[in-house]
């Protein structure tokens, strides 16, 4: 019989088709009066649609927020808070725009509303993630989890193809490494395989009509699985990878997950072969290891480090710092097979298992 325990994490969803328009509302039930909407510079319009929407709610746009939340980007936006007389925070986006969110509440404590239109799955969790220095530092605190979440599929018929994808398959890497933590529990391996499912019936969907509305809800819905996966247990050996590899050398974030999320699956797999067959049964393969390999090079995502920006001389320094402060995993991390991961990764051939 297995031990385990299991913790809820606090938290409101607002899931369907227009669901936006409860934003104004939303807010009166946080108790808050005015809201910094955040976005990336790229989605500057779309903040300032919810800004409008927002009216005398709205305290400003911010439009700053990058990958991997650098020190300063994350110091500028408080301030601006703090000026603009800011009671909350609307972040609107995907990873990077949540990341900043948590960025100000950990500081401030300021309750934040999150507005996903990328399948990263940040927004369900506690978890945070700050770069100073070249080194992403990451964290827990139930001072960055959003109070409300509203999930609105219409927001993520604009999300590019090629995005979609590899959005989705980050997702899939929270659930995948959910299901071989080292505190798994029950409720969450049958969150993260019915995430895991849904995804893997989205993307093609996606690829083959962007603008699907069936495809798109069910990929939000298993983001959102996948999300609750990653914010209730422990990461592994792909996490610490993808962490080295965007914190030190910013690599894309989603794009790394896809890459190496094969590679990091083929070297847990014999350590984990209940895991495995859960992720097999949800995507249908052979292999978990492949089933991901090819759900990716399918519908189109990259599948090599060199494609997406890493240098074969960066190799061996990045295998130093994923061997530094190590996750738990359910295979001991050994040296040379780490780097003969990477090199795998970066080549991006088909795991052989």
């Amino acid at each position: 019989m297995k031990r385990f325990v299991y913790n809820g994490q606090p938290g409101r969803v607002v899931f369907g088709p227009g669901s936006l328009s409860q934003l104004g509302q939303e807010i009166e039930a946080l108790g808050a009066r005015r809201a910094l909407v955040l976005s990336t510079p790229e989605q500057r319009a779309s903040a300032e649609r919810i800004a409008d929407m927002l009216g005398a709610k709205a305290a400003g746009v911010f439009d700053r927020a990058v990958m991997h939340v650098p020190i300063e980007t994350a110091r500028e936006a408080r301030e601006v808070a703090r000026k603009l007389d800011a009671d909350c925070a609307v972040a609107v986006g995907g990873g990077s725009t949540t990341g900043l969110g948590k960025a100000i509440a950990l500081d401030s404590g300021l309750p934040i509303l999150a507005i996903p239109t990328t399948y990263a799955g940040s927004e369900m969790t506690p978890i945070y993630g700050i770069t100073e220095g070249g080194l992403k530092k990451t964290g827990r605190d139930a001072k960055v989890l959003p109070r409300t979440v509203i999930y609105d599929p219409e927001l993520t018929l604009s999300l590019p193809v090629g995005l979609s994808v590899t959005s989705g398959l980050n997702a899939i890497a929270h659930a995948a490494e959910g299901l071989y933590s080292v505190d798994a529990n029950p409720v969450m391996d049958l969150m993260a395989e019915e995430g895991i499912r849904a995804l893997g019936r989205a993307l093609p969907g996606i690829r083959a009509n962007a603008q699907d509305m069936e495809a798109r809800g069910d990929a939000l819905y298993g983001a959102w699985l996948c999300g609750i996966v990653l914010g209730n247990v422990g990461m592994a050996l792909h996490h610490k990878l993808c962490h080295t590899l965007g914190g030190s050398f910013n690599l894309p974030h989603a794009e790394t997950h896809t890459v190496v999320l094969p590679h990091a699956l083929a070297y847990n797999a014999k350590a984990a072969p209940e895991a495995m067959r859960r992720i097999v049964r949800a995507l249908q393969g052979r292999s978990a290891a492949q089933a991901v390999f090819d759900l990716a090079k399918d519908n189109g995502a990259p599948v090599a480090l060199r494609d997406i920006g890493m240098k074969a001389e960066d190799l061996d320094r990045a295998c130093d710092i994923a061997l530094q402060n190590q996750y738990p995993n359910p295979r001991a991390l050994e040296r040379g097979a780490i780097r003969a991961l990477l090199q795998d990764a970066f080549e991006g051939r088909r795991p052989s298992e």
